[in-house]
């Protein structure tokens, strides 16, 4: 059975990681690999490439799309959809997918972590010692609890 292709213009991190996992489902077309330009290696697949994945410093134009006219599928390995020319892929029927909030417990626990670091002065602390001025200047301001801080949604 052959495998569907799939068009990689620039690998994003999570496919860099993945790769092995991909290619045992997809044909992979790396462009990026290619000695032909992008444009060429565009050509030579137009005709064949009916998805391709992306991610947000790899903008898809209405450039990229015309020259892929059997594309069906555009999916970003990013949360945005800002560089995907969305107008075009709806005007030809492309679907286009994202990994959605995919990021958001991530997001969401870095952000309650950096707000207890502020709070309790960790990292500012930290640089208080390691400049070593700390034997000769004890003052150095207390944190304050998460606790004593109410949050509503």
């Amino acid at each position: 059975m052959e495998l569907p292709e799939l068009l990689v213009i620039h690998p994003a991190p999570v496919f860099i990681i993945h790769q092995q996992q991909f290619s045992q489902k997809f044909k992979l077309l790396k462009a990026y690999e290619s000695p032909l330009s992008t444009k060429h290696f565009l050509q030579t697949h137009a005709q064949s490439t009916k998805a391709l994945i992306c991610y947000g410093k790899s903008p898809i134009t209405s450039d990229i799309l015309r020259r892929l006219p059997s594309l069906k599928l555009v999916v970003t390995a990013s949360t945005g959809f800002n560089h995907i020319d969305l107008p075009e892929c709806r005007r030809r029927g492309i679907a286009v997918a994202n990994t959605a909030d995919v990021f958001s417990e991530d997001t969401a626990d870095i952000g309650v972590g950096l707000l207890i670091d502020v709070l309790g002065k960790i990292s500012s602390g930290d640089r208080f010692v390691r400049t070593g001025i700390w034997p000769k200047n004890i003052y150095y301001p207390l944190g304050s609890k998460l606790q004593q801080y109410s949050f509503s949604p």
